[in-house]
């Protein structure tokens, strides 16, 4: 088992930037590729990014590349999601998940998944 908790959301107007933080705990998060999710109000859960073990390989959605980085400190148990010139579009609560198989955009292969943090941005 692992627990995963999210931090960092909040209200921030277009064009500011958020860096949310998913803190683990129980089995070695080394053992996971990890990866965030968002669900806008009205919708389903979609892919934002994700890491492989090690954290050499990562992959976006294309509605963030080149807006969001994650990242991730295998020694604090940490995983990271920086998100610059946020839009409206990008409201949603946030959520991180861990998956035992390896690194995957599809939200039915993690195993593992925090409760989410809402982040809001205003025009």
């Amino acid at each position: 088992q692992v627990q995963l908790v999210e931090s960092g959301g909040g209200l921030v107007q277009a064009g500011g930037s958020l860096r949310l933080s998913c803190a683990a705990s129980g089995r070695t998060f080394s053992s996971y590729a990890m990866g965030w999710f968002r669900q806008a109000p009205g919708k389903e859960h979609e892919f934002v990014a994700n890491i492989n073990r090690s954290g050499g390989t990562t992959s976006y959605a294309d509605a963030v590349k080149g807006r969001f980085t994650i990242s991730r400190d295998n020694a604090k148990n940490t995983v990271y999601l920086q998100m610059n010139s946020l839009k409206p579009e990008d409201t949603a609560v946030y959520y991180c998940a861990a998956n035992v198989y390896g690194i995957a955009k599809t939200r039915e292969t993690y195993n593992y998944w925090g409760r989410g943090t809402q982040v809001t941005v205003s025009s």
